[in-house]
């Protein structure tokens, strides 16, 4: 059990190693994937039919901003 979490600690060292030398070679930092929860098709993070109240007062407050700059005169 012991050789099981050594060895596991050991592959996670050599991970983090590697990654660090990545970036101080090149100063690239990880990156996430490309799109997100938006690639699947997916407008937010819970699949519910009934937006959260957060969800529903963001969604206002964008609306309201979207409306004042449409009537906007300048």
């Amino acid at each position: 059990m012991l050789t099981v979490f050594l060895a596991t600690f050991v592959i996670f060292l050599l991970v983090i190693l590697g990654m660090s030398l990545g970036w101080m070679i090149k100063r690239k930092s990880i990156q996430g994937s490309c799109g997100g929860i938006s690639a699947l098709g997916m407008e937010k993070v819970c699949d519910c039919p009934e937006p959260c109240d957060a969800r529903k007062a963001r969604m206002a407050e964008a609306e309201r901003q979207a409306k004042l700059q449409h009537n906007r005169i300048l």
